[in-house]
């Protein structure tokens, strides 16, 4: 069980939910990926009551967790979260603050700027932002109280592309919640996110897109929970050298004479 912000949750996958071939295959994907948080972007959904879009979601009992997707500036950023709480009916926003069009880069200047104002109005932020540490401590001292550090590039599939920055990160605050967001492209990445002490995967483009989303979505859900239990149960330290796994030391051997 992984408590979020007064809210108990049993899985640690969170789904956006663009680019599905069909508002069908969109819903058979949430309910089998067990997700419980889902990430909608108000610059595509307009949601509200009578939206049928807006009528799926409710109708899964999932948590809405709105984003500022396309934003580029503080002002920007801030109205279309303040619209977002108004539709959706939450105080939970994913911060996105676009900095580079073409690797989408979140800007980290008016990424804290941002967060800091919405912060203070309220809102339970979870910002998007690269594995940068300075970048995590401005985050935390704005008013966040969970980060969510990039594998690599949005939509890139390309994994955890910096292992070292984000394991450092994680362990510079262990208490503070973190959940990779963009980049993961396989279940073995978001396995191995959870392997380095992540709280949560939140990924859209390699379930979306895959020749079956449905299966992709329940394959990403078990990989999530392989990581975080073998994470908790200790695993075993990388060696140079060779260890039998059957003892040799006291026992018989035969030779020929």
């Amino acid at each position: 069980m992984w408590n979020l912000f007064g809210k108990s949750l049993k899985s640690r996958l969170l789904l956006g939910t663009s680019r599905y071939p069909s508002p069908e295959v969109l819903k058979n994907s949430i309910a089998f990926s067990g997700s419980e948080i889902i990430t909608v972007s108000l610059r595509r959904n307009s949601g509200g009551e009578g939206n049928p879009f807006w009528e799926m979601l409710n109708a899964l009992k999932v948590n809405v967790l709105p984003n500022t997707a396309g934003c580029h500036s503080v002002e920007e950023a801030v109205t279309t979260a303040q619209m977002a709480r108004e539709i959706f009916k939450t105080n939970w926003l994913k911060l996105e603050v676009i900095g580079d069009d073409y690797t989408l880069r979140p800007d980290p200047v008016a990424l804290v700027e941002a967060a800091e104002i919405l912060c203070k109005d309220g809102f339970e932020v979870f910002p998007y932002m690269t594995e940068d540490l300075v970048l995590a401590e401005k985050l935390l001292e704005a008013g966040c109280n969970i980060l969510m550090p990039w594998a690599s590039p949005i939509g890139s599939g390309q994994g955890i592309a910096n292992p070292f920055a984000l394991k450092t990160l994680r362990d510079k605050f262990p208490e503070v919640p973190m959940v990779v967001d963009a980049g993961i492209g396989s279940p073995s990445h978001a396995a191995f996110a959870m392997e380095l002490g992540f709280d949560g995967v939140l990924l859209n483009t390699a379930v979306a897109t895959s020749i079956d989303p449905v299966k992709m979505a329940r394959a990403f859900a078990l990989s999530i929970e392989g990581g975080r239990q073998g994470y908790l149960s200790g695993l075993m330290e990388k060696r140079d050298f060779a260890i039998p796994s059957t003892p040799v030391v006291g026992t018989p051997f035969w030779h020929n004479v």
